[in-house]
Parts: structure tokens; sequence; C-alpha cells
């Protein structure tokens, strides 16, 4: 077949079976079919004594093909290719380059021997799309680099280095980068008449239930909510206690278990909304973009000095403007105590950490971003500053430079007013601590440029940011949403419910923390109007006290030096004093009627957001969520979570409270149907 995937080519008495299968040589129905062929061609030629597996372009098997996911699958499956590849009775040596995942390691330990190159990673992180390795993978790991190894590479996903992965003895040899194919060839020659070939199904392995009980408490925290890490541990465990096939039968059984439950759907999901999230509607994909050599930061307090190491990291220099020079000071030595710290845990050399510091140039002048490309400014969260910053930079800035701001709140049309140049004007809201949090919503204004926008968008990619595209409104997508959540949050506090309970039920449904918690961490001063006599809220008699949160040991939780929190009889009696003078009965209040509602009203936010446009996509409000405010990934974000909790029961639930319903969402509930 000239038009298969698969090529084959004797050298001597070997053969040659190469892949290619562009962009990744996924493991879809062609390839399996080729490799069946391949395999046939060798069995019925006598003058072939080995085989060696290859793949042509930029990596060896990177997996499974996740389009046909859901689809009825095409002969042969893998879980049939991959017995038939270690059954065959001449050895099978793998050549692996760029990476092997998934489905793609599988075969690889499906083969009698491995070599790679240095260069290549090897994983199975099937764990990170709510499902395990299905292809024997959980049974054949185990036999090759222990319990210990196993466990770490199934349930957390993470690929390690060819170089780790011959010392664990996955790998039997490592070629020269180049030398791959020769490297092979001379292993083949080497292994051709040794017998009997070596088969990892048939090796043997030994229980070990103290490494499993370590690592399932070591990662509790981290695994907490999730099915797919536990069921990767049950079948690594399986694979100590149960002969080879009856394993495989465990590892299929919960295989099929995670397919159709709606965590891995949920993640799954997540998957494709991050890939889709970065296409723009109604811009043309090869649209010219503008070069971004140079980038301005104005501000050099702690949003400002992340989203400065964003760009340093990347290798694009920066110009960072403060007003006094002791808060210039402070903002580039933490920038460089970030860094030191980083390569303090082994993630950077001390060679990385000069070179991004080298990028940086500190300045007291506007004037000095006058040659910047993009210029963000991340200062005080107030209209009537910003407007006066970009009319200032209207005058200094090149013809061309993008001019961006980081407000999480503010109009950006107003702002881009106050320049003559509103076409080149655009929001870029970083999340806290922006050197950390891989969100970034690109707020685009009603006079934004294409080629500003598109430009933008490509460059959050270079500066490893997930971005989405959002429109001018209060709060944008992410804080809009958060918004009625507070506000719900604040008022079962009045009706008697406890900061406590209702921080319980959002990190019960998977959240990192709750709207109190969270509060207090942020800092429960944020946006006070700072007059300690006008008490007008809960909020505002905690601040008048200094309880403004963690960093001062009280909100709405007291905290121990180690920022432990306990329930604080003091927030419980300011509560109960601000209900006596409300006249407001107190009662008991259900968990239900919390996620009723503080988190149906974010479905139905959503919803409205989704309505007037200020979204392009449902699934880009799920990436917000998921990548800038800890939503479970689980649960898919929160208009994929009115899916699976059932559009009429939210419609239901947030009737029964008086709130009204966005049309969207009640026509979705209409139809029982999801976003």
């Amino acid at each position: 077949m000239s038009d298969s995937p698969i090529s084959t080519e004797k050298r001597g008495d070997i053969l040659i079976v190469t892949s290619n299968n562009p962009p990744v040589n996924a493991l879809g129905a062609g390839v399996r079919v080729g490799l069946d062929a391949a395999l046939t061609q060798a069995s019925a030629d006598d003058g072939i004594k080995a085989v060696v597996l290859i793949c042509a372009g930029q990596t060896f098997f990177a997996g499974a093909d996740i389009t046909e996911f859901g689809k009825p699958p095409v002969e042969p499956i893998l879980t049939d290719l991959i017995p038939k590849i270690e059954a065959f009775d001449k050895p099978v040596i793998a050549a692996i380059h760029g990476t092997a995942l998934g489905g793609g390691l599988e075969t690889a330990l499906g083969a009698h021997y491995r070599v790679a190159v240095p260069s290549a990673k090897l994983g199975v992180p099937e764990v990170k799309l709510g499902l395990l390795p299905g292809a024997g993978g959980t049974q054949r790991l185990p036999r090759v680099v222990g319990v210990k190894a196993a466990l770490e590479m199934t349930a957390k996903g993470d690929p390690i280095s060819a170089t780790q992965a011959h010392k664990w003895g996955l790998v039997d040899e490592l070629a020269e980068e180049g030398a791959l194919l020769d490297t092979a060839l001379a292993l083949a020659e080497k292994v051709k008449a040794i017998r009997p070939i070596p088969r990892v199904s048939e090796r043997t392995i030994s229980p070990d239930d103290a490494a499993i009980e370590a690592f399932r408490k070591e990662n509790a925290r981290k695994f907490r909510g999730f099915d797919a890490p536990a069921a990767n541990i049950a079948c690594v465990e399986a694979a100590t206690r149960l002969p080879f096939a009856e394993g495989i039968d465990f590892e299929r059984t919960e295989f099929m278990k995670l397919m159709f439950g709606s965590q891995s759907a949920a993640q799954r999901h997540i998957f494709f909304a991050e890939r889709k999230a970065s296409k723009i509607d109604g811009i043309a994909s090869d649209i010219a973009l503008r070069p971004i050599a140079k980038v301005g930061v104005i501000g050099a307090g702690t949003m400002g000095g992340g989203i400065t190491m964003n760009f340093l990291s990347a290798g694009i220099a920066v110009t960072i403007v403060e007003q006094a020079e002791e808060a210039l000071n402070r903002g580039v030595g933490v920038i460089r105590k970030n860094y030191e710290a980083s390569a303090a845990k082994g993630r950077l050399t001390t060679e990385q950490v000069e070179k991004a510091m080298g990028l940086l140039t500190p300045s007291l002048s506007l004037d000095d971003l006058s040659d910047c490309d993009l210029i963000i400014e991340a200062i005080f969260e107030n209209m009537d500053v910003k407007k006066e910053v970009f009319g200032k930079l209207d005058a200094i800035a090149k013809p061309g430079a993008i001019l961006a701001s980081n407000t999480s709140y503010l109009n950006v049309d107003e702002i881009a007013a106050s320049t003559s140049r509103p076409q080149d004007v655009l929001g870029m809201h970083f999340f806290s601590p922006a050197n950390v949090m891989k969100l970034l919503e690109v707020v685009r204004g009603a006079n934004t440029a294409d080629d500003v926008l598109a430009t933008v968008m490509a460059l959050a990619k270079k500066i490893k940011k997930v971005a989405v595209v959002a429109g001018v409104c209060h709060g944008f997508i992410g804080n809009r949403m958060l918004m009625p959540r507070q506000v719900e949050a604040n008022k079962l506090l009045m009706e008697g419910a406890t900061p406590e309970q209702i921080d319980r039920v959002h990190v019960e449904f998977g959240m990192p923390m709750g709207p109190f918690q969270m509060s207090d961490l942020a800092g429960v001063d944020i946006g006070w109007h700072r007059d300690p006599t006008r008490i007008e809220s809960i909020r505002d008699a905690l601040c008048a006290e200094d309880r403004w949160g963690q960093k001062k040991g009280a909100g709405f939780y007291d905290y121990d030096e180690k920022r432990n929190p306990t329930p604080s009889p003091r927030v419980a009696e300011i509560i109960e004093d601000f209900r006596s003078r409300s006249n407001m009965p107190k009662r008991e209040i259900s968990d239900q009627e919390i996620i009723e509602r503080t988190l149906y009203t974010m479905v139905n936010e959503g919803a409205m957001i989704l309505e007037e446009g200020m979204a392009q996509r449902a699934s880009d409000v799920d990436v917000v969520w998921i990548y800038g405010y800890g939503w479970p990934v689980y649960r898919g974000g929160p208009m994929f979570w009115a899916g699976l909790e059932g559009t009429p029961k939210i419609v239901e639930g947030l009737k029964k409270h008086g709130f009204t319903i966005s049309p969207l969402l009640a026509e979705k509930a209409e139809k029982n149907e999801g976003f």
C-alpha cells in the first residue's frame, strides 16, 4: 500500500519498519493496519531475523489518535496489536526519538528491546485526560521500572528523559543523536539469535505495599477529588498481585470505567478547549503579526514584577518603570529573588538566572519606553490614574507600539479613548502571581485592530500562557462571574451560614479554597474605602478592626504564625451584630442551597457573557475558570459542568431563589442540553 503511513525496507536479514504519520505519528487506524501488515511480512520471510521499529519526522509514536475516542474501534486495536508484537517470534527493537507517550510507550514496551537518543522523552500522560494507559501500560511498566517508578509515571503522568529511562532499565541502550537507526541495527545484529526472546509480560514482580501506601499518602492532597490517579495506582498494585493476563483484564475494566465516566469527559473537554481558545473568530489565521522584540512594563509591584518575569524567561528584553527609586529597587530585587529560588530548586541554572536578569532594564522615566514594541501598564486599579498614564504613553510610544492595560475590571475602551490610537490598545489581564498563573484574558476593545489582537494571542503562547479573548464588560469573563458568587456568599453569611460552611462546600466541590479563604489570602482590604468609621458591611467591620486577612493574622478566620486558619469567635460576633441590626432571622442553610446560590449563579452569569458575545465560546469560559481560578479540571469548567449537573436542574435552583434567568440558559434547559 503506497499510501500507507508504514513503509518497510530490508537491510540484510533485518526488516526496518518506518512510520510516517505527521505531525506526531499518532497510532491511528492506518498506522495500526500498516504495523500489522509489516509483522505478517516479517513472519512469512525466513530471511528476516529481526525487526527494527522506527518513526520518521519529529517523533516516535506520541500516543493514541485522540480523534478516534468515542468512535467505533477500527481493527486491529492497540490492545491486540501490542501483544502481537510481544509474542512475535523474532526480536523487535523499538528505536525512540522525540517522544514515546501513552500508546507510543506501550507499543515500545511490547517490543523486546528499546533504544533511544538522550533527548527523547518517555511517559504515559493519560492520567491528565482522566484515563490510564489502557494497552498494558500499567502491567508492563512496573515489571520493567519497579513499583515506585511506575506509580510516579502512571498516576502523575509526567514524562521522563531517556537518560532516566536508561537508568531505570526502560531503555536498553542510549544512541548518539543522529545515530539512532545505526544503533538499533547494531543491537538487532547482536540479539537476533538470542533465545528465549525477552518479553516484559513474562517478568516477575514482587508486591511492594509500603511503596504504594507511601505514594498514596504523599500525593493525597494533589489527587483529591480525581478518579484517574487512584485507578492508575490500583492497576499498578494489581500488577504486583495478579498473573499478567488477569492484570490486563483488571486494567481494561478500570480503563472503561474512566473512559465512560464524567471526569475523563471533562478533562478531554479542557484538553480541546485550551487549543480552541487560541483561535480568534473573524480573523484570518495567516494575518501578519507585529514584531515584539522589546516590552515595557509600568509598575514594579507584585503584578508588574510577575508580568516582567514572563517575558524575561522567554528571552524578551523588558524595560520596567517605577516612580520612586525605592519601589523600583524593591521590585527588581523580588524578581531576582524569585529566579534564585527557582535555581535553588534546580529548575534553572545560574547562567539562566543571569541571562534573564541581563535582559532587564530598570528605569524611573516613562520616556525610556519609547523604543518598546509592547507596553503593559500594571498600576493601581483606578480609571483616572490609568487614563493619565495612557495619555502620556500616547506621546512617548513609537508608532505601531501596542499599549496594554493589566486592568482586571475597568473599561478598556475608556482607557483607549485617552489616546489618539485606540486601535493599538487592548487589555492584558494577567492573574496573580503573574509569573506562575497560566491564564491571560486578552480584552478586545471596540477599536482594537485585528493584528494587535492576533499579535498578543500569539505572544501569549511564547510566554507560556493560555490566552482567552474577552470583550469589554465589568470584570471581563472571570471576575464578572466571580461577582455573583461573592455577593451570594456574603448574603448567606447574613442569613445564617458560617464562613467555614460556605468555604467547606466549595472545597468539597473541588475548588482549592472557598470565597472567604480566598478573601483572606488576597487581602480583605482590597477595594476597601479606607474609612474605619464608615461601616456598611461585614467586610467594612473586619477592615475597621484591622482584620485584613492572612497578612494581619486575622480576617474571616484567625491565623496562627504558620497561617493555619481557625474559625473566629470575633467574626461570629460581628456577623451576629449585623444580622440583629438588620432584623434578619437566622436560619439553617443547607449545603445544596450554597451550591445553588454561589455556583448556579456563576453558570447563569456565564450564559449572559455568551449571549452578549463577551466570550467567543462556552469552552473559553471554562478555560478561564480552570486556569485562572482553580475550578476542578475533573468538572470541566462551569459551562461544561452545567451540562453534567443538568441545565433544567440549574434553572429550577435559580428560580427557587428568585434569580433572573439568562435567556440562553433558559433555552438550554428547555432543550435539556449543555453548552
